[in-house]
């Protein structure tokens, strides 16, 4: 298990952010990470537009998982169009 930090801005509207903390804690939750810390950072103005947005809801998680399960993870992510952006980072 190595430890990753993973940023994700999900849409401004509060149930659309709400659908998509959802469904990252159930991802994670399949994919046996471990999650250490999370903190919801609010919704922000972004520096640019995103999908014709100039506004996003940003999440924090400090996370523990295989290595082999996060490209897996970006896949289903990048699939569901529930986010602006997300990123993750081995620390």
């Amino acid at each position: 298990m190595r430890n990753y930090e993973f940023t994700a801005i999900f849409y401004s509207d509060e149930e659309k952010a709400t659908n998509g903390t959802d469904f990252v804690l159930k991802k994670f939750e399949e994919a046996g990470v471990q999650v250490t810390n999370k903190e919801d950072m609010g919704v922000k103005q972004l520096a640019y537009v995103i999908k014709k947005e100039d506004k996003g809801h940003y999440w924090y998680y400090e996370i523990q998982a295989d290595p082999s399960k996060i490209k897996g993870m970006t896949n289903d992510f990048l699939l569901s169009g529930l986010f602006l952006k997300f990123l993750f980072v081995a620390k």
